[in-house]
């Protein structure tokens, strides 16, 4: 795995961790989804701690896949955590869902809540004008009108007798040295 992917899948945990709620099972294992109410076709995390093995694997009708858990397993006494990703299905109804957890023997009961509504900060609702903040209403002008301006065509002309004039000069002093 990338360094980079490591990097973030690191962070999702940690974030998922210290932040999500765990629905606790009555075995004492806990089942975190991240996020804690996904819309129809939201990408999620889900974290189970309490497995002893080192992967399971969760299935929901509100799936589209069944999850594949891999983690670093644990202790005989059930300590280790799992982690896996898959999406909502798009086509569900808002409502809560069973989500079935199994890891060697162990078998863990969670839900999961799909909401109808997104959260209002997971996607952009409107375009963002990109490249000169704010201003760049003030400096745009119509290319088809506006031509360029007498400053730029004097400085074209300056460049391009420059450029002439070093193509001359350096035909010169090439014919003079094979003389």
């Amino acid at each position: 795995m990338g360094s980079l992917r490591l990097t973030i899948c690191t962070t999702l945990l940690a974030v998922t961790a210290l932040t999500t709620p765990a629905a606790h099972a009555a075995d004492g294992a806990a089942v975190a989804v991240t996020p804690s109410s996904p819309a129809p076709g939201t990408d999620i995390a889900l974290r189970v701690s309490g497995c002893a093995e080192r992967t399971g694997t969760a299935v929901s009708a509100a799936f589209v896949a069944d999850v594949r858990l891999t983690g670093a397993g644990g202790t005989p006494s059930g300590g280790g955590t799992l982690v896996g990703e898959t999406r909502v299905r798009t086509e569900l109804r808002a409502g809560s869902y069973d989500v079935q957890v199994t890891c060697g023997d162990t078998s863990h009961k969670a839900a999961v809540t799909v909401v109808q509504e997104p959260s209002p900060y997971t996607s952009p609702v409107a375009p963002v004008q990109a490249g000169g903040g704010g201003t760049a209403h003030l400096g745009a002008v119509d290319a088809r009108t506006a031509g360029p301006g007498i400053a730029q065509v004097v400085t074209g002309l300056v460049l391009a007798g420059v450029a002439a004039a070093a193509v001359v000069l350096r035909r010169v002093r090439r014919s003079r040295g094979t003389d």
